[in-house]
C-alpha cells in the first residue's frame, strides 16, 4: 500500500507540473502568434480548430474515460478492453473525418480555410487516438508519460511555430505545427501502449463486446459533448456571425481564461476522493471539503479577476495595437472567473455523490442557454456579446448546481458568503492600489504588490487562517489523491 499511494502522489506532482508548464508554454505561443498575425488571420486560425474541435468527440464518446475506469478495476482485461475500443474508434474516426470534410465544402468555406480544417481535423483524429492510447497509462495508475508527452507537444508547437512565422510561410504551414506535435504524440503514446504495457494494437470486431463498450461509455460521451459545444460553438457562430477579425478578438479573453483554469483543475481532482470517500461513511466531513473548496475558490478568483479587469488595457498591449477592441471582452470574460472555478467543487460534489446524470442535464441546459444567448448577443455587440454570454451562462450553470447542493449535504452558505464578502472588500482595496499605481508603475510591479495587499487584508479579516494553509496543503499531499486527475474534473 505504501508503494501505491508514493506512486499517486508522485503522479499527481508529475500531471500538476506539466499541466502548469504546459499552459504557461502554450500561452507564450498564443501571443507571440498573436502579435504576428492580427485579429484577422488569428480567428482565421482558431476558428479552424474551433469547427473542427467541435466533432472531436465523436472520434471517442467515452470510450477514454471508460478504457481508464475499467483497466484500474480489472488489469488483466486490459488487452480485450484495449481492442474493443479500437473497434469502435477506428470507423467513429474514419466517419468524423468525412463529416468535417463534407460540412467544410458544404458551408462554402474560402479555399485557405477549409485547407486549415482539413489539417484540424488531422490533429483532432491522433489526438484523440493518443488520449486512447494515454488512457491505458492512466489505468495502469502512470501519468509520467501523459506528463512528459504535454510538455514535449506545446515545444514542437513553439519551436516549429516560431520558425514558421520567422520565415512567414504563412496559416497553412503554422498549423502545421499542430499536426507535427500530434504526430508525436500519437507515436509515442503508441510505442508505451505496445513495448511499456505489452498490448495488442489489433483492433477487436466482436460485436458483443463493442456494444457493451458504447453502451458503458455513453454517460461519459453525452457529457463530453456538451463540454465541447459549451467550449467552442462560440467561436463557431462568432465567424459565421461577425467574422474573423472578432474571432482574433474574442481568442484574447479565450486564451487567457484558458490559461487560468488549471488552477481549479489541479485543485478540485485532488479533493474528488475524499469527497467521493465522505459520500459513504462523513457526511459532515463532505461538507466541511465542499464549504472549504467554495472557499479557496472565492480566495483565488476575486483577486484575479479583478486585477485583470482593471489592468485589461495594459495586458492587452502585450499582444500589440490591433487588439485594442479585445479589452472589454476581456473584462467581460474575466468576470466570469467567479462562477466558473466555484462551479469545480459544485460539479465534483454532484460527481461524487453518484449524480452524474444531474450534472449531464446542467450542464446540457447551460450549453443550450450558452447556443441562445450567443445566437443573440452576437449579431449585435459581435465578441463583446459572446464574452457576455460566457458570464451570463457561467451564472446560470453555477446556480444550477447550487440549487442541487443542499438536496445532498447540510452545508453552512452563511459561512460561505461571509467568506465572498470579506474577500471582495480586499479585491475592493486592491482595485484601488492598482488605480492609483497603474500610471505610475510596470504591470510587472503592480501584479505582487497589489497581490500581497489583497492576502494581507482577506488575513487580517481572518477570511483566511494558518490552519486553512495546512489545509490547503494536505488537500495536496492527501494518501486519496484521485488516481486520474482529469477524469471528473
Amino acid at each position: 500500500m505504501p508503494e501505491k499511494i508514493t506512486n499517486i502522489a508522485k503522479n499527481t506532482s508529475y500531471f500538476t507540473l506539466a499541466l502548469i508548464l504546459q499552459k504557461v508554454i502554450s500561452f507564450t505561443y498564443f501571443t507571440l502568434i498573436a502579435r504576428a498575425l492580427g485579429p484577422e488571420d488569428l480567428g482565421k486560425y482558431y476558428f479552424a480548430i474551433s469547427f473542427a474541435a467541435i466533432f472531436s468527440i465523436l472520434t471517442d464518446l467515452g470510450q477514454t474515460n471508460l478504457l481508464t475506469r475499467e483497466i484500474a478495476k480489472a488489469k488483466r482485461e486490459a488487452n480485450n478492453l484495449f481492442g474493443a475500443v479500437l473497434g469502435v474508434k477506428l470507423p467513429l474516426a474514419a466517419a468524423t473525418a468525412l463529416i468535417i470534410i463534407a460540412l467544410a465544402n458544404f458551408l462554402g468555406y474560402s479555399e485557405l480555410t477549409r485547407a486549415l480544417i482539413y489539417f484540424s481535423t488531422i490533429c483532432i483524429v491522433l489526438d484523440s487516438f493518443t488520449a486512447t492510447f494515454f488512457s491505458v497509462s492512466r489505468g495502469f495508475h502512470n501519468l509520467k508519460y501523459e506528463s512528459l508527452a504535454a510538455v514535449v507537444f506545446q515545444l514542437i508547437v513553439l519551436s516549429f511555430g516560431l520558425s514558421v512565422i520567422k520565415l512567414n510561410l504563412g496559416l497553412v504551414w503554422l498549423i502545421g505545427s499542430l499536426v507535427l506535435a500530434s504526430i508525436f504524440n500519437f507515436s509515442y503514446s503508441l510505442t508505451i501502449v505496445a513495448k511499456t504495457w505489452k498490448l495488442s494494437l489489433k483492433p477487436i470486431f466482436d460485436w458483443r463486446l463493442v456494444k457493451l463498450v458504447l453502451r458503458l461509455s455513453l454517460p461519459f460521451g453525452i457529457y463530453a459533448i456538451f463540454q465541447k459545444v459549451y467550449s467552442y460553438f462560440d467561436t463557431v457562430l462568432l465567424a459565421t456571425l461577425a467574422g474573423d477579425y472578432y474571432v482574433g478578438i474574442y481568442q484574447i479573453s479565450f486564451k487567457i481564461i484558458n490559461a487560468i483554469q488549471f488552477l481549479p483543475l489541479a485543485f478540485v481532482a485532488s479533493l474528488y476522493p475524499a469527497m467521493s470517500a465522505y459520500w459513504l461513511d462523513n457526511r459532515q466531513q463532505l461538507a466541511i471539503t465542499f464549504e472549504r473548496a467554495m472557499n479557496y475558490l472565492i480566495i483565488i478568483s476575486l483577486p484575479i479577476s479583478g486585477g485583470v479587469i482593471m489592468l485589461a488595457d495594459k495586458i492587452i498591449l502585450i499582444f500589440k495595437s490591433g487588439y485594442g477592441e479585445a479589452i472589454l471582452p476581456l473584462q467581460l470574460s474575466i468576470a466570469a472567473l467567479l462562477f466558473m472555478f466555484t462551479a469545480y467543487p459544485v460539479g465534483s460534489l454532484l460527481n461524487a455523490c453518484d449524480k452524474q446524470k444531474l450534472n449531464t442535464v446542467i450542464m446540457g441546459l447551460t450549453v443550450l442557454a450558452s447556443v441562445i444567448l450567443n445566437l443573440i448577443l452576437i449579431p449585435k455587440f459581435q465578441a463583446v456579446g459572446a464574452s457576455l454570454a460566457v458570464l451570463l451562462s457561467s451564472i446560470f450553470m453555477l446556480v444550477l448546481g447550487l440549487i442541487q447542493v443542499p438536496k445532498i449535504i447540510e452545508y453552512r452558505a452563511k459561512k460561505i458568503l461571509a467568506v465572498l464578502g470579506k474577500s471582495l472588500l480586499a479585491s475592493a482595496l486592491m482595485i484601488i492600489l492598482i488605480i492609483y499605481l497603474k500610471n505610475y508603475l510596470n504591470i510587472i510591479l503592480i501584479v505582487p504588490l497589489a497581490g500581497a495587499l489583497y492576502f494581507a487584508v482577506l488575513f487580517f479579516l481572518k477570511g483566511f487562517s494558518r490552519e486553512d494553509l495546512t489545509s490547503l496543503y494536505q488537500s495536496f499531499n492527501k494518501k486519496s489523491i484521485h488516481e486520474n486527475p482529469t477524469i471528473d474534473a
